[in-house]
């Protein structure tokens, strides 16, 4: 029975949603063209930390395969 609660509860949410994002759907795209720019500066700094720890594994490797 919880399952079928569950189920309609979710339906419901996502109607009320659909019918919030047609109400407001100026304001949804006031606060989506405002947060391109922060996810560019979060994704582009994810990518440079996952450059450098690369860069810094493959140095330490080349170590590590030094005989000596």
């Amino acid at each position: 029975m919880t399952k079928y609660v569950g189920v309609v509860t979710g339906a419901i949410v996502v109607l009320i949603g659909i019918i919030g994002l047609i109400r407001w759907w100026g304001s949804f795209m006031m606060l989506l063209k405002g947060s391109i720019p922060a996810i560019f500066i979060f994704a582009g700094a994810i990518a440079v930390i996952a450059g450098l720890s690369e860069i810094k594994d493959e140095t330490a490797e080349k170590k590590a395969d030094r005989p000596g």
